[in-house]
This record gives structure tokens, sequence and C-alpha cells, in this order.
């Protein structure tokens, strides 16, 4: 194991080559601003005492890189896992916002030039109800809140660039949400449901028909609006920040699962995913929840392999693929496309036959002081520092090239240079090519059309209105040639580029 763990240290060590903002370690340190409230809605967690859904400040630890001048930097949210219930009583060995895991991947993504945001959302569900219909209806509310949550926490920071003279430095056009276990399901659960119709599937609805989320109760999807239980007046939704966009540009989900495949559609933003295929608790493919410790079955879910195979038939992680010949990150790379069936964006931990429950390889705790460690140690037996962090080395050393390309930055491996045709802009990657290149547009593509250098056209094609495009270059001569590319609106620009 020992050397396993010093091979991805040395990948880390690749990656931090090159002195690029957002690809490799800028700065030293960081400063974190702790509990920094983003928002007010009701919590049910204390229902069973209280008899009624309580405000409950949501909060966040906002993480900067220490003496950076920078104040337009894109933000990453990053949501914890837990199981949605609290610590300890979740049985598990995390649940908050400063877990060992989130807080160091926090502090790198940070140490790179980011502004990340670790935060908290609701809890409360009942997985130890008798019936499994009462267990689904709890644990999709309590999704449902975390999505609200989420897109809360997102609607805080735009917020805050407009009425509050951006206080955190950030690039509202710019942001990222990051979920680790449960808060998987959170990101990809708010990457995919687009309407509150997502939601009125049959499994997600009571035997006497009622959907187990009703709008008017739970609030809308975006938590934009009040929601009241009609029975008793009990207001279950507050509105927090109405009139921002709740809209982010990538999500990245470690070891989470989406409610539903359907909920993934191409209107979708790209998706990084990493799980371990046997975990037990979250199904890789498609199958059944489980409740971990208790092994009570709650409703069927799709796990990191579906959710990819379904971007890639809508061209979702398209942008992904123009980092795969990222030089420092290729180790991560060619790891990834040992298993990932050719899916960008989607990397499988294969763990040893002798550990195939290991779904949480990248988490690690103080086995003396955590009351949740005997069960943690049932499936991580081998938990270490050492081999959590080398695990966060590659899920860093992977995400960072494509969060870099989906937000477009200019030190990315596939940034778009400006053309002097200001209707409209494309890059060409890698350039120079070989067998193949990509273009990746600033807006929709309607064809392409390349030229040698005697002007003789040698590849003319209509697109499907897609932001990147690929060309296969094998039987062409070595030399100079011109990309020209027409946009869906009429505005064309050119670019040069070399074939090998």
């Amino acid at each position: 194991m020992k050397k396993i763990y010093t091979s991805l240290f040395m990948c880390f060590v690749m990656l931090s080559a090159t002195a690029q903002r957002y690809m490799t370690p800028q700065f030293s340190s960081v400063d974190v601003q702790t509990s920094v409230a983003y928002g007010v809605n009701a919590t049910v967690l204390y229902y069973s005492v209280l008899n009624e859904a309580v405000p409950e400040a949501l909060v966040m630890d906002v993480y900067t890189p220490s003496g950076d001048t920078e104040t337009n930097r894109p933000v990453i949210l990053y949501f914890h896992t837990g199981n949605f219930l609290p610590f300890p009583q979740n049985q598990g060995t995390g649940g908050t916002r400063t877990d060992s895991t989130a807080v160091e991947i926090c502090t790198r993504l940070a140490k790179l030039g980011y502004v990340v945001a670790s935060c908290d959302y609701r809890l409360g569900w009942n997985p130890i109800a008798p019936t499994q219909e009462e267990r689904v209806n709890t644990l999709i509310n309590a999704a449902y809140r975390g999505v609200q949550d989420c897109r809360t926490a997102v609607r805080y920071f735009r917020k805050s660039v407009a009425e509050s003279n951006n206080p955190f430095g950030i690039d509202p056009s710019r942001i990222a949400v990051w979920g680790q276990g449960t808060g998987g399901y959170i990101t990809l659960a708010a990457s995919g449901i687009d309407n509150y119709t997502d939601i009125l599937l049959p499994k997600f609805t009571t035997s006497s028909g009622i959907p187990m989320v009703l709008d008017f109760v739970n609030g809308d999807i975006y938590g934009t609006s009040v929601g009241v239980n009609p029975t008793n007046g009990d207001t279950l939704c507050y509105a927090n920040h109405v009139g921002y966009s709740s809209d982010f540009t990538v999500a990245v989900n470690m070891g989470g699962a989406c409610g539903d495949i359907s909920w993934i559609d191409a209107t979708d933003n790209p998706i990084i995913s990493f799980q371990v295929p046997t975990d037990p608790f979250a199904p890789y493919y498609t199958g059944t929840v489980i409740v971990p410790g208790l092994n009570l079955p709650v409703v069927e879910v799709s796990g990191s392999y579906e959710v990819q195979y379904a971007l890639s038939q809508y061209g979702n992680n398209g942008v992904f693929q123009l980092a795969e010949g990222y030089i420092p990150g290729q180790p991560f790379t060619d790891a990834a496309n040992l298993s990932n069936n050719g899916f960008f964006g989607l990397f499988p931990f294969n763990r040893p036959a002798t550990q195939p429950a290991d779904s949480g390889p990248w988490e690690w705790w103080d086995a003396a002081t955590n009351p949740g460690s005997t069960n943690g140690l049932l499936t991580n037996p081998d938990m270490s520092a050492a081999k959590g962090k080398a695990f966060c080395d590659s899920i860093i050393g992977y995400s960072v090239p494509r969060i870099a390309c989906a937000f477009n930055l200019q030190d990315s491996p596939c940034y778009i240079g400006v053309s002097e045709e200001e209707e409209m802009s494309f890059g060409v990657f890698p350039n120079p090519a070989t067998t193949s290149f990509a273009v990746r547009a600033n807006g929709r593509i309607a064809a392409i059309r390349v030229s040698n250098n005697l002007g003789q056209v040698v590849y003319n094609t209509n697109t499907n209105n897609q932001e990147v495009a690929f060309v296969n270059t094998s039987t062409w001569s070595s030399g100079l040639y011109f990309v020209e590319l027409i946009s869906t609106e009429g505005n064309s620009a050119i670019q040069k580029l070399i074939i090998e």
C-alpha cells in the first residue's frame, strides 16, 4: 500500500511542476472565515421534540488564499457527507463541514486560488422507519431540502456581489458545486432537477397517490418560495435571496448517486464523478440505496456510471475531452481511463478484492476519539491520513484541469483565445495536432470549414449546434491549415492550425 500512496503523491508533485493559477498551488496558506450565514430555512431535525419545524441558520466556512490580491475568483461550494443525519447520531465517522476530507480538499482548492465554501445544509429523516415507503418519503424530502440549500448558497454569493460590494472577491459567473457522499447526492440532484415535475415519479409517490414532495408545502425547487403545511400551518420553507440565479457551471460528485436517471438531460451542466464500483451503500450502476449500519433498503437510484453514461449520450461532458491531453495531469487521466469506459469525467476507484466495501477511501479520522470509528473501520480497515490524502491527490489532480476547462479559465488546457473577429472566438486543441483536434467556441457552432495553405477546402461539415466539436485529421498531410468556425448566428472566425 505504501508504494501506491507514494505513487499517487508523486503524481501530485508532477501536477505542481508549473505555476499556473487554478491549476497548481499558488499559495502556502489559507484564511478561513467560520460560521458565515448564507441563509435561514426551516429544519425538521427537532420535529419529534418540538412538534414543528423551526428556523435554522444555514452556515458555511469560507476558505480564501492568504495574501491574495485577486478580486474576481471562481468559487466552489463543498457539501460534506453524513447521511442527512447529525454527527455522531448518524453512526458514521463524519458529517460536518470540518471533517478531515472536507478540510483537506477545501484547503487545497483555496491554495490553487479558488474561493471555497464548506457548507452545512439541513438534516433530518427517518432511516429506521418501519416501512420502506416512510423511509423513502422522509429521505426524498431531506434530499429536496439539500437541493434548496445548495441553490440558496449559490444565490447568496451572487447577492453578495450585487448588494454587499463583493466581500469574498468572487466571479459570480463561475460557480461550481462539489459533494462528498451525501453531498454528492445533493450536487447531482441540483444538477439534474430542472422542474418540480422531475420529482413527480411513482417511486416518490405514496401508496395513496399523493406526491411525497409538494411544492406549495415544501417550497419550490430553488428555495425561493414559502412552503406551508396546510394541515397545521407549519412553515417548512422560507424564501432566500429571491431574484438571483441558482445556476452553476460544473459539479463534482464523490461517492453520491442520482435520485433518478431521468433527471439527467441535455440541459445539465458537466459533472465529474468519483466512486468505488463495489460501494455497498450507493450503487455504481442502478440499485437500491442501503442505510449504512442498519442495512435497510430505501429507494432505487443511479450511481456514477449511469450518470456519466447519460451525460456522454447528451454530450454534456464534451468539454472534459479537451483536458485529456493536459500533460501534468496525465497520470490521473490515464488511471481513470483504465476503467471508465471512455466516459469523460468519470474516475472509478477500484479497490482490492479483499476490500470491496471500501466506499470512501478518501476519508480518515482519529480512531481514538471518533465515536463512529468502529463502524468506519468495517469498510475502511486500513484507514489513515496518508491513504486519505493520497486519494485526495488523485481527486484534485483529475478535477482541476476539468473544472478549469468548464470555467474556461485563462490558464486551463482548453482556454478559448480571443479571435480577431469580435463576434466569435474559439480555441483549437491541441495545436500543433497529429491525428485529431478539438474546437471550443464561445457560442453554438453551426459549421466548421478547414482549408490548407493553398486555399483548398479539406474539411467542411455542419454540426449539431454544440460548443465543442472534434475533427479527425489522421489522413491529412503535415502543414499549415486554417480552421473557420461559423456560429448559429452567422458570425465566423478563423484560426491557424499546424498538423505534424
